[in-house]
């Protein structure tokens, strides 16, 4: 593959959409190829499965069932949309990936981390980001913006209580702790374009 796979993750309100966005917009002004996708979704059978699963009440579903249609939509995602654009030599920024899974189904969830990463072995055949942000902000930061950012509007995920937010977040900071090669954690508490050039220092060593 010719093509970076990059992959934005936090909690709730950390400001992975915007700083999707700025960073796409910082790496085409180099020059390069950039596609921005999600998750849940980014293809056509994946939004599909995120629909199912990011509305409703917070119980529809168990975290069983969670994991196995994230890895449903993940393996469609994979196949249709990220590998393609990797071998054509594309940078693919997603916000969300797999470490989403691990930690909000995985830790917080109950659900073993191994069965999710053989989960993700199978449906999407391993493919891990070259480099992962997490967005680090603090919990009840993070749930102040998301209440701004949906009002009544909020998914069955952001509507889970604090308790559940805080092992989210120490999940992610737990995986960075332990795979130091591919993660990178930014104080998302700052400014955004302060946020944006901390991605961008901690990306130059695989820039062109």
């Amino acid at each position: 593959m010719s093509g970076r796979f990059l992959s934005l993750e936090g909690g709730e309100g950390a400001g992975k959409s915007t700083q999707v966005r700025a960073l796409a917009s910082a790496l085409e002004a180099r020059g390069l190829s950039v596609l921005v996708t999600r998750e849940p979704g980014g293809s056509e059978g994946a939004e599909a499965i995120r629909a199912l699963l990011m509305q409703g009440d917070v119980a529809r579903w168990s975290a069983h069932a969670e994991t196995l249609l994230f890895a449903a939509a993940r393996a469609d995602h994979v196949e249709k949309v990220i590998r393609p654009a990797l071998e054509a030599g594309t940078w693919v920024i997603t916000d969300r990936f797999i470490d989403s899974t691990r930690a909000y189904q995985g830790v917080a969830g109950g659900i073993d981390d191994a069965a999710i990463l053989a989960l993700h072995g199978f449906g999407a055949r391993g493919l891990l980001p070259d480099r992962t942000f997490v967005l680090d902000v603090p919990v009840a930061e993070g749930a102040r913006r998301a209440a701004m950012r949906d009002g009544e509007m909020a998914d069955r995920f952001a509507m889970r209580g604090e308790h559940f937010h805080a092992d989210v977040a120490r999940a992610f900071r737990s995986f960075a702790s332990r795979e130091p090669g591919r993660f990178r954690i930014v104080d998302a508490s700052r400014a955004t374009g302060d946020v944006t050039a901390m991605l961008l220092a901690e990306l130059s060593d695989l820039l062109p």
